[in-house]
């Protein structure tokens, strides 16, 4: 059941919008260094980081599919952090459909020893999880897209399970292989610093049909050798240099709380590098406050009244710490 009072009816398809920015990504794999590949089954398969090097552009580009072609990702020079000079900055005009309804990670899928959890549009189309109930929006299109924060292929029951539960046949389905310690993996993890703001916002039963746009930036983490030092950048990146700036509707007083309540900061789990605290709950997700995965600082804007409201800080060395910084 829809939870929310939202107005999905002119909702667009977000696999039919970014279905012209996949086709950008293979028509221009060798400039972009990914490889493609066609899988038995007929899905295609992009390397963004596994064989193949990629790069932040393919990053910045798979960050934007992610969003279901609602969103605008750049990468632009930072003021704030002396030892980080480039940030990743992400808009966009329908933020609960891009970020929720498309860029979440929230689609698990497994088989045997290959896990991931799916992102992107073609979550929409299957529609496995609780929250599109939660939204009312299901999606119809002739092509989905999926990426995977993985560094090796899924397995033919994967794909197969993703083609039934979405209703198309392989030859439709495109996966991209984005893996965490990879140049586009960076990238386009980051690119969530938005997206991790509206499911925090979510989290704590904020009026969706409330939030009207949104933007975000955060500093743009260096890659790492292992799959957990990139995870711990990738989240520290959002965690201590993040900052969203949502714009609502409501109460100047529902919008100061949301505020307060918003930031990393307010989580009893803040304060240490995210690598260390993984480590600390014997890596186990579920140990961890949920409330921790926020951007670092928030401004939310009231737009009844024009007040706006800000909380949390950066938290430059903290960022240090965990990027590797030394003098």
């Amino acid at each position: 059941m829809n939870r929310n009072n939202l107005d999905t009816s002119n909702w667009p398809s977000v696999n039919a919008l970014s279905a012209p920015l996949v086709r950008h990504l293979i028509d221009h794999a060798k400039a972009l260094r990914l490889g493609v590949e066609r899988h038995e089954s007929g899905a295609t398969i992009v390397d963004a980081g596994i064989e193949a090097p990629g790069g932040l552009e393919a990053g910045r580009l798979i960050a934007e599919i992610c969003m279901g072609g609602l969103g605008r990702v750049s990468l632009t020079a930072n003021p704030s952090f002396p030892h980080w000079p480039w940030q990743i900055n992400v808009h966009s005009s329908n933020p609960v459909l891009s970020c929720l309804g498309s860029q979440y990670a929230g689609w698990s899928l497994q088989h045997e020893k290959f896990f991931s959890l799916g992102s992107g549009p073609g979550r929409a189309l299957a529609g496995r999880e609780v929250l599109y109930q939660e939204l009312g929006y299901r999606d119809r299109a002739e092509s989905a897209c999926l990426v995977l924060e993985s560094d090796k292929a899924p397995p033919l029951e994967v794909i197969e399970k993703v083609a039934r539960d979405t209703g198309l046949p392989a030859e439709r389905l495109t996966f991209i292989l984005t893996p965490t310690r990879s140049l586009a993996g960076t990238v386009q993890i980051v690119g969530r610093v938005l997206e991790v703001a509206m499911h925090k916002i979510h989290a704590l039963h904020f009026p969706l049909e409330h939030v009207v746009d949104g933007m975000a930036s955060a500093p743009l983490p260096p890659p790492a050798p292992d799959f957990l030092t990139g995870m711990g950048r990738t989240n520290d990146a959002i965690l201590f240099g993040g900052h969203a700036h949502v714009f609502v509707l409501g109460s100047d007083q529902a919008a100061a709380e949301l505020a307060q309540a918003l930031p990393s900061s307010a989580s009893r789990d803040y304060g240490r590098p995210f690598a260390e605290i993984f480590k600390a709950v014997e890596y186990d997700f579920y140990k961890i406050d949920p409330m921790l995965f926020s951007p670092a600082a928030v401004t939310v804007t009231a737009l009844e009244s024009g007040r706006s409201f800000t909380a949390g800080r950066l938290n430059p060395e903290l960022l240090d710490t965990s990027f590797g910084h030394s003098t």
